[in-house]
């Protein structure tokens, strides 16, 4: 047994005394171990409210009638396109007055209708750019970068083999 054992009373009584002072000197000075503790402990719960928030609950059907309702645009202005061409050979007369009646839209109106219908394909295709980004984890984003060829210039690789010349 060591002397300030013998002091104090025993190993129960040094443990307690011990103790007290880590407390006394935790008042003073936050334990750095303890902070970090508590940041992760701060950290995972985030991350499973975060789990639990974002996890997918299934499509109700709203949902699945909204998916249905988004896939429509793209087919009605195809087959809408070639609808104006079937009237243009039915009805040159018609076809001409309605081309006629669109001729008098303004220009900014067309821009604006040019910038919603891009907008909504780009966003389409953003979300399924990342969807299709998310299924593949371990895949960087570096990979899907295009090879370089070995008879491209790299300023880089130039200047290591000269250094490595010297």
């Amino acid at each position: 047994m060591g002397l300030i054992s013998r002091l104090f009373g025993g190993p129960a009584a040094t443990a307690a005394l011990g103790n007290a002072i880590t407390g006394v000197a935790e008042t003073f000075t936050p334990s750095a171990t303890k902070r970090m503790e508590l940041s992760q402990q701060a950290y995972l719960a985030a991350q499973q409210e975060a789990g639990a928030e974002f996890a997918s609950p299934g499509a109700g059907g709203f949902d699945r009638f909204v998916n249905g309702l988004n896939r429509l645009p793209r087919p009605l202005l195809a087959f809408g396109t070639l609808g104006l061409f079937v009237d243009a050979m039915v009805d040159p007369a018609g076809f001409a007055t309605r081309m006629t009646g669109l001729a008098a839209v303004p220009q900014p109106l067309w821009w604006l209708l040019g910038a919603i219908v891009s907008f909504y394909f780009g966003a389409r295709e953003a979300h399924y750019f990342r969807l299709d980004r998310s299924a593949r984890p371990g895949v960087p984003a570096s990979a899907a970068s295009r090879p370089v060829a070995e008879d491209e210039p790299n300023a880089a690789l130039d200047n290591w083999r000269n250094d490595q010349g010297r």
